[in-house]
């Protein structure tokens, strides 16, 4: 059995189900927020995806669940180097 106070020891994932007409960017903020509280170190996308099967079975249309499943997409790569190493050619 899962625990999902590990998952989500503030219970902002499980309470932003619970609001009446939450919008897509207020997921948004409360997600920033719980990925914020995560351990260092860890891979986020091993807490998404139990979230996502225990909320997303019942709640597949929620902002929540749209929200975390964006999260478990790798974000592309810029091609842009800022700082020092965009100044000094290899």
């Amino acid at each position: 059995m899962i625990d999902f106070k590990f998952l989500d020891p503030r219970g902002l994932i499980q309470e932003s189900y619970k609001i009446d007409g939450i919008s897509a960017p207020e997921c948004r903020s409360i997600f920033l927020d719980w990925a914020l509280g995560l351990p260092a170190g860890v891979a986020m996308q091993d807490y998404i995806k139990p979230l996502i099967d225990h909320y997303g079975k019942s709640n597949g249309d929620h902002p929540m669940t749209q929200t975390l499943r964006q999260g478990l997409k790798t974000a592309p790569a810029t091609g842009r180097r800022g700082g020092r190493a965009a100044r000094v050619a290899e």
